[in-house]
């Protein structure tokens, strides 16, 4: 038999093996539609199982832990809009002219050797007739782009790290908050990942009036983006592994940090350490709606020890 009709004969097996490799990571389906969503360069396409709390169920999902505030991608939910990037999902708030919460995913595959893009830029992917924020609308405020998602968390791909300096990411947090507290406790959670962990990050903001370099302000950008007087993270820990959620028990390691958006804050996050459910009753939000309730109540009130 000559080489040309070997490979004839295996042809189809190649086929086969290779679908069986495409699909062995997909996600049981869980109660709810199925739904395919495509996933920018980079990223692998997956069936996010939609549950009744509006998260996903499949493993890496940016929203495996829940949907906080219930959002829809409605464009009268204006205050309360679902709107996904693909490296990262949250609830923006046209009003205010800033997410309320970003969720997202960190793991081996999320992370690098690609540059800082810097590329800070407004977005024009919202809806039409919103106001979409500009590159320099904090300057002179005293405030600095403080990113939800950090560009940090996704160096995996430039298309991915540029996705992370769109404004609708941005907060205005003042520089010490972000370039010490918030820098640091990013970089806990990164540390995490490299000894051995997969992370589920969300982040958000609440309340008006911070104190940047200039002195205390509401807002900016001329009255169109609020100035929080709050920013705060949940991180759940989990061991590399399979079925994430399925995983998430009351032993979990959660950390939860909230922090006054001010100057003279502490450069030590640990400080800061609060319980998940003092960062519900601030905001309204069910941080893990996702995770069974007998569980949920356990990780709501733990305080985690910090370092």
């Amino acid at each position: 038999m000559n080489l040309r009709s070997i490979r004839r004969l295996l042809a189809p097996v190649a086929t086969t093996l290779l679908i069986i490799a495409c699909t062995r990571h997909i996600a049981p389906q869980a109660p709810g539609q199925a739904v395919v969503t495509p996933q920018p360069a980079g990223r692998t396409q997956i069936i996010r199982a939609v549950n009744d709390s509006g998260g996903t169920t499949a493993d890496n999902s940016n929203l495996l832990l829940g949907n906080p505030s219930r959002a829809t991608t409605s464009v009268s939910d204006s205050d309360n809009y679902l709107y996904d990037h693909g490296y990262y999902i949250e609830s923006y708030n046209r009003d205010r002219g800033e997410p309320n919460w970003v969720s997202w995913y960190v793991g081996d595959s999320s992370l690098g050797s690609t540059d800082r893009a810097n590329d800070f830029r407004s977005d024009s992917s919202l809806p039409a007739g919103w106001h979409f924020v500009q590159a320099n609308a904090y300057a002179g405020s005293g405030f600095d782009r403080g990113h939800n998602c950090p560009s940090a968390d996704r160096t995996n791909t430039l298309v991915a790290n540029q996705s992370t300096f769109l404004m609708d990411n941005m907060v205005p947090q003042a520089p010490n908050n972000n370039e010490h507290t918030w820098a640091n406790l990013e970089a806990f959670g990164r540390t995490l990942v490299k000894a051995g962990n997969e992370i589920y990050v969300i982040m958000g903001s609440y309340g008006t009036g911070g104190t940047g370099s200039k002195g205390m302000l509401t807002s900016v950008d001329s009255g169109r983006v609020a100035v929080p007087s709050n920013i705060w993270k949940v991180i759940i820990v989990l061991p590399k592994g399979d079925n994430d959620l399925s995983r998430i028990g009351a032993s979990t390691r959660v950390i939860a940090v909230n922090t006054p958006n001010i100057n003279t804050i502490s450069s030590d996050w640990t400080q800061y350490i609060c319980t998940v459910k003092e960062i519900e009753n601030a905001t309204g939000y069910l941080l893990l709606s996702n995770v069974p309730a007998s569980i949920r109540d356990v990780l709501e009130n733990v305080k985690d020890p910090g370092k």
